[in-house]
């Protein structure tokens, strides 16, 4: 059965940074998509940023891009998000998200793609 488990969220002042991780289990997770989504109070879930299986290709959105880096150690079944130059508007709960082989092709930038989900953790950025 697969899990996932994130950590690392909090509080942190604008400008500051936060490293979230997400730990794996169950099939083979090298060969996983990864991505990382967040969601806001009163708003969607969107998609912050994700990692293919096979040679780590990322992808992120614009609003992230050049602040948040995503990454991934298949030796440790864990995918990380390293999230610098935070703003309050970065304040969500974040969600790691598992692609298996049953969704290969499917884009990665959409929820539906993925197969498993993690619980969330809170990052909240102050001002």
């Amino acid at each position: 059965q697969v899990q996932l488990v994130e950590s690392g969220g909090g509080l942190v002042q604008a400008g500051g940074s936060l490293r979230l991780s997400c730990s794996s289990s169950g099939g083979t997770f090298s060969s996983s998509a990864m991505g990382w989504f967040r969601q806001a109070p009163g708003k969607e879930r969107e998609f912050v940023a994700a990692i293919s299986g096979s040679i780590g290709r990322t992808y992120y959105t614009d609003s992230v891009k050049g602040r948040f880096t995503i990454s991934r150690d298949n030796a440790e079944n864990t995918v990380y998000l390293q999230m610098n130059s935070l703003k309050p508007e970065d304040t969500a709960v974040y969600y790691c998200a598992r692609q298996m082989t049953s969704n290969w092709g499917q884009p990665l930038h959409r929820a539906p793609s993925y197969n498993y989900w993690g619980q969330g953790t809170q990052v909240t950025v102050s001002s």
